[in-house]
């Protein structure tokens, strides 16, 4: 039964808005759209919450029989506003968009704490446990999914000069990673760095694999989302 907006029908309600919106952001990765699985599962799973919140989470300020004020504009606002925050944290570099996930996170987060203001614990609680299924899960998922969608980004170092990066273009060709994106973000004292995007079987091993290159100085690995 119900109990003050949130029992197992409300459960239910955003369990089919995980599923749903999960479904559809499954169709954008297989193809290769930026808005992948699972920033279109956070997305829709917030506005559920959204949602019940300003459904369940204010009758107990309200007077039976007459409208004594609308706190639901405060939800909407509280939207509004984080909708700007998660635009800033988008960027664009060079025809690749970065953040998205993180963005998406930041307008759930806020979902999450109207609902616990709100008095909707139990709500909550449930959103934030299918938080980290998408973050943990569904990483894992997508580095599966056909046409090697999981994405390795790296910035290496290297001696300029002595073929360094024709070793790692070739290392990476014998292993069947495929390079999506190559940049030089630096270039000074004899030492060039690149950024580079890997995708392919067992691309998550790169940062070892290509540690053992002769001339590479460092490597670290880099997550923009």
């Amino acid at each position: 039964m119900v109990s003050n907006g949130q029992g197992w029908l409300q459960i239910g309600e955003l369990t089919t808005a995980f599923a749903l919106s999960a479904a559809i952001g499954l169709e954008r990765q297989i193809r290769g759209k930026s808005a992948g699985l699972r920033t279109q599962t956070i997305v829709g799973t917030a506005s559920a919450l959204i949602l019940l919140v300003s459904k369940y989470g204010f009758g107990d300020i309200l007077a039976t029989g007459q409208v004594v004020l609308d706190p639901s504009r405060i939800a909407a606002q509280i939207v509004s506003g984080v909708g700007f925050l998660g635009a800033g944290l988008i960027i664009t570099r060079q025809g690749a968009i970065r953040g998205l996930t993180t963005a998406a996170a930041v307008w759930e987060t806020a979902a999450i704490g109207m609902a616990a203001g709100a008095g909707l614990l139990l709500l909550a609680v449930v959103v934030t446990a299918m938080h980290f299924v998408v973050v943990l899960g569904f990483t894992w998922l997508t580095e599966h999914l056909p046409g090697g969608t999981g994405t390795t980004r790296l910035r290496v170092s290297y001696v300029d000069g002595q073929g360094v990066l024709r070793d790692l273009l070739a290392l990476c060709t014998s292993r069947r990673w495929s390079i999506t994106s190559l940049r030089i973000t630096d270039d000074r004292d004899g030492e060039v760095t690149v950024s580079l995007d890997l995708t392919g079987p067992d691309h998550a091993a790169a940062p070892t694999v290509l540690a053992a290159t002769e001339g590479v100085r460092s490597i670290e690995t880099t997550d923009d989302d």
